[in-house]
């Protein structure tokens, strides 16, 4: 596993400028990552965290977020997930497993561990895995739209059909940006002479929710031990009911052995209104002050 960093910034970073390094994982991925640092404190050092994007996006979606996370004092690290944007476009494997060896790989080589982790739709999931595996690496998890419902036999057509009906080369950002809803992700396009392409492979994308396709994920969920915020759009995609449900179920085990059911103060869940899946995108004031609110709040703990 090797990390090739860029050169060392001399002040605060920001999105959009901050260098980009990269991080090789042990089967030969390159992860291309973003570190952001905020200005010299004025009060003690707030935790870092970790930003990961979801199915078909970029660490760029995490721009606004990232912002308003370094101007609270925070480190911020953001990078395109394997088969996505900058990282290598078609990795050996695409599996739940691969993911979470990304994380890891990506919090011990940049010493962010403990750290906060949030993570978007796949990216959400990525991180309730990452959390339950290695609970000694993550002080923290913020899902947004992203939980451990399933199965759901249909993804794999679903995400090949949505693929499929992109009208891609767009002739112009303008025309992206009209048909995927947001300026962000248009910003995560490559432009080649006859037009503007997904940076991600049709097929890769299929693989990496193949997994979610076959089982519900309640066994991981109930292995989580840090404090939890759980985000929902109230147009999204994720079922109130499933929120709902983890915050009932989520449990830990007691000095014997055996499991009790985990104090609620310690799992926090809310519903974005004039939110979508993308609740990052439709409501980022509000999705930073739940975030903020939620690190405020077991700092101390």
């Amino acid at each position: 596993m090797t990390v090739t960093r860029p050169p060392t910034p001399t002040g605060p970073t920001h999105p959009g400028r901050a260098p980009t390094g990269h991080v090789t994982t042990p089967d030969g991925t390159r992860l291309a990552y973003r570190d952001h640092h905020p200005p010299p404190p004025t009060h003690a050092p707030r935790p870092p965290l970790l930003l990961l994007h979801g199915l078909a996006g970029h660490m760029g979606e995490w721009d606004d977020l990232t912002e308003r996370l370094l101007t609270d004092g925070h480190r911020v690290v953001t990078y395109d997930a394997r088969g996505h944007g900058a990282s290598t476009r078609r990795p050996p494997d695409m599996t739940r497993a691969s993911s979470v060896t990304d994380v890891t790989a990506v919090i011990e080589q940049l010493a962010l561990a403990p750290v906060t982790i949030a993570g978007q739709s796949l990216g959400g999931h990525t991180a309730l895995l990452t959390a339950a595996a290695h609970p000694h690496l993550i002080q923290g998890l913020i899902l947004v739209e992203a939980g451990p419902a399933g199965p759901s036999p249909d993804l794999p057509k679903e995400i090949g059909n949505w693929l499929d009906g992109w009208p891609l080369p767009f002739k112009s950002l303008a025309d992206a940006e009209e048909f995927l809803g947001h300026e962000a992700w248009a910003r995560g396009l490559e432009q080649r002479p006859d037009g503007w392409y997904a940076r991600v492979d049709r097929d890769t994308m299929v693989a990496a929710v193949a997994e979610l396709a076959e089982r519900a994920y309640w066994d991981e969920w109930e292995q989580v031990r840090c404090p939890t915020l759980v985000l929902r759009g109230a147009k999204g995609s994720m079922r109130a009911s499933e929120m709902t449900e983890m915050e009932t179920r989520h449990r830990t085990r007691d000095q014997t052995g055996y499991r009790s059911r985990r104090p609620t103060s310690s799992t926090t869940t809310e519903t974005i209104q004039d939110a979508g899946h993308d609740v990052h995108l439709d409501q980022p004031e509000r999705l930073h002050e739940a975030i903020r609110e939620f690190l405020n709040r077991h700092r101390s703990s």
